[in-house]
């Protein structure tokens, strides 16, 4: 008899493990760059390759970076609320175009419009990595001191700018 309440006791254990990590929201994964300093872009500018994107520049202003890519669909459905947002509340919008072709950036951008006032190109993907970018769209909230102090991951909704990204700004302001 013991020998078969060992195994299923085992087996119980790893069903509760897996109903509480299944019940998790996969969106709220912690960050570890979370009150940790933005990490230096210094990539050139999407389009104006003669300029660099530093993060350095962008010091003493409460500001967005926006991990995006051309073969990212719900990165072109979450453009019309960065762009209000950006409008609307005065946030400088800045973008990380990631493991994505110049050439068809650009493109994208020409045909979607452009939300940012400067979009990096990291072709390679190594400030995204320095980033801890899982995948895209991310986007980062940065405070006057350079650090991150939120960060979204996936599509940025109405609800979400509204509820989670604008008190997280304002309480920064």
């Amino acid at each position: 008899m013991l020998r078969y309440l060992v195994p299923l006791a085992a087996f119980l254990a790893m069903a509760v493990f897996l109903a509480m990590g299944l019940s998790r929201d996969p969106r709220a994964v912690p960050s570890a760059m979370i009150d940790k300093p933005a990490p230096a872009i210094g990539l050139p500018v999407l389009l104006d390759p003669g300029k660099k994107l530093e993060v350095q520049s962008l010091r003493g202003q409460v500001w967005l970076l926006n991990v995006w890519a051309s073969w990212c669909g719900p990165c072109k459905d979450e453009l019309p609320v960065l762009r209000e947002a950006a409008r609307r509340h005065g946030i400088p919008l800045y973008g990380l175009n990631y493991k994505d072709k110049p050439e068809e950036a650009e493109a994208w951008l020409a045909r979607n419009g452009n939300p940012y006032i400067a979009s990096a190109s990291d072709i390679d993907g190594r400030v995204g990595i320095e980033y801890g970018v899982y995948g895209v769209p991310e986007t980062f909230v940065i405070d006057r001191d350079g650090r991150i102090r939120y960060k979204q991951l996936g599509l940025i909704t109405p609800e979400i700018w509204r509820d989670r990204i604008q008190p997280a700004i304002e309480a920064l302001r």
